[in-house]
């Protein structure tokens, strides 16, 4: 599974810019980006999902690089003779 960062943006009706950042794991990016939707949205109360709705909801989504990987190996040095 790979993490992805999926950032949301809307207008609200006093025309502020709400923001907000899903860290998701998924396998793939359309993965990601529903599952951190369904995430969103839940989190919103009725008059929020309005005005998402109303205005337009941007989605903005990247791979998050995993600082937990296997370092690279290096082929063994071979002593020439």
């Amino acid at each position: 599974m790979k993490t992805f960062e999926v950032q949301f943006r809307y207008r609200d009706r006093k025309e502020e810019s709400i923001e907000s950042v899903v860290k998701v794991e998924a396998s793939n990016l359309p993965g990601a980006v529903g599952k951190a939707a369904r995430e969103f949205v839940k989190s919103l109360d009725r008059k929020q999902r309005f005005d998402m709705n109303k205005n337009g909801l941007e989605i903005t989504a990247k791979p998050v690089a995993t600082t937990s990987e296997a370092p690279e190996k290096t082929p063994a040095a071979t002593a020439a003779d």
